[in-house]
Order: structure tokens, then sequence, then C-alpha cells
């Protein structure tokens, strides 16, 4: 697991981009390091930043691409860790996935820590918003266990169909993994399996991380 170093200059916080398509373990690896850091760390996903579709009809709302890069505010994204990496804490939206649309009035604060960690499936795919991180993680896994995560995923904890998240997977999940995620794998620093013990991953980071803050 050879980590590539790259010229970046360290300021207040060490931003660390954790992606890989859905289902591959990016948001379980993203927990245990969070986990890991402890207090030094706070976790933001990329799909805390979907675009409010409130002035669409619930009918047409089901009927967006949410798997394509446009589906997400990911310049508000970029401004966030910007102002996280200059000491300012920002407010996160909260997304409802059940109506697709950000709970009014609410919001969630995060304050700028040494460690920002994120994670997303498209992290990597947006060439601005992948320059903000100091270390680029690719979590990966076949096909086949990563659509019975989803499908596990979107039943239990997003009020979906098991049918709706297969036409879902096959009509732009899957296309839009073979056009954006996976093409974004060659960004990466870091290769995580997602389906083998990460311990051993959740280390390397965490020891390198730490080198770096203190360099």
């Amino acid at each position: 697991m050879a980590i590539c170093n790259r010229s970046t200059q360290l300021m207040k916080t060490f931003p660390i981009g954790i992606a890989g398509g859905t289902g591959a373990g990016k948001t379980t690896f993203a927990r245990d390091l969070l986990q890991a850091f402890g207090a030094a760390a706070v976790l933001l996903a990329h799909d805390e930043y979907y675009k409010d579709l409130g002035d669409l009809e619930p009918g047409e709302r089901a009927k967006v691409n949410f798997d394509a890069p446009d589906a997400l505010d990911t310049e508000q994204l970029v401004k966030h860790l910007d102002e996280l990496r200059a000491g300012n804490a920002v407010t996160v939206p909260v997304y409802d996935f059940s109506t697709h649309t950000r709970v009014p009035d609410e919001g969630r604060v995060v304050k700028p820590a040494p460690i920002v960690l994120v994670e997303g499936i498209l992290l990597l795919a947006d060439e601005e918003l992948s320059s903000r991180f100091d270390l680029r993680i690719f979590v990966e896994a076949d096909a086949d266990e990563r659509i019975l995560r989803r499908i596990r995923r979107d039943v239990d904890e997003r009020g979906r169909t098991v049918s709706s998240v297969i036409e879902q997977y096959r009509d732009t999940v899957k296309p839009m993994h073979d056009r954006y995620v996976e093409p974004s794998r060659a960004r990466a620093d870091l290769v995580v399996n997602g389906r083998r013990d990460t311990a051993r991953a959740v280390e390397v980071v965490q020891a390198h991380a730490q080198a770096r803050l203190k360099g």
C-alpha cells in the first residue's frame, strides 16, 4: 500500500478524500478512520451536498440521475473545505433522501479540525474537488458485492424498494460508475480493498497524516 507523496503546502488541516464505487465500503472505511483519529478529525459526506429538488414534482425527482456529477453541489463542498482549511466552521446541509430535498432551516455545524475526512463516489472525478485533498483514497470491491450493499442500504436507510434500487443501478449507477468513478481511480494515492480487513490501511493512513501534520 504505497502512498504517493505530493508537494502540497500543509496549512491548518489535512484533508483526506475517500472515493470508490457505490457499496465499495468507503463509508465504513471513513468511519474507521474517524474512530482512529478521534477528536482530531471531522467527517463530511459528498451525499450531504445533493442539490435540493423541491422545485420539481415528487414524481419528477425520482427520475433525476443522482449518480451524475451535476446532481451534487460540489462547488459548495469545495468552499466548505476551503473554509475549514482556513480555520472557520461551516454549516453542512441536511439532506432528506426520501423526498430528495434539503431540510429547511437545518444544518450540521462542522468545526475545523486537524484531519478533515470526506467520502463520496465522485470525490476524485472532479478535478477541482480532488485537488483539495492532501491524500486521495479509492476503496474498491467487485460489482456483485457493491450492488448487494447498495440494495441493503437504500432499502434499510432510504425507504426504497428492491426493484427500484435494481432498476436505478442498471439505468444510471453502473453507467456513471464506468464513466466517472472507475476512471477517477487513477487520481488515488492509495487503493484499499473494501472486502478485506482494512485495519492495516487505517494504520497506514493514520501514520502518514500524523507525520505530515508534524512536518
